[in-house]
């Protein structure tokens, strides 16, 4: 049973090469390394937005706004109690 990637799989992959990427620059050249770091910290930010936001975690835009019912939400989760139904 084979593995294929899947988009987040080559988004994690994108966040670590982008920073491994500033890495190498902060030491194989004159540029420093906290400024190679931060700038392609802020390409790995931008994959991170992406994922997020532009090809988010639903399957649809219906999703975004159904409700959820206290009973559905877990008890770790949920800071109210419920009590016996009225």
């Amino acid at each position: 049973m084979g593995h294929t990637l899947q988009y987040y799989d080559l988004v994690l992959i994108a966040i670590a090469t982008s920073l491994g990427t500033g890495a190498v620059v902060g030491y194989a050249t004159p540029v420093p390394l906290p400024v190679a770091i931060v700038g392609l910290g802020i390409v790995a930010i931008a994959f991170i937005g992406h994922a997020l936001f532009v090809n988010g975690p639903v399957n649809d835009t219906e999703d975004l706004s159904e409700e959820v019912a206290l009973e559905d939400v877990p008890t770790v989760l949920s800071p109210v109690e419920s009590g016996p139904e009225p």
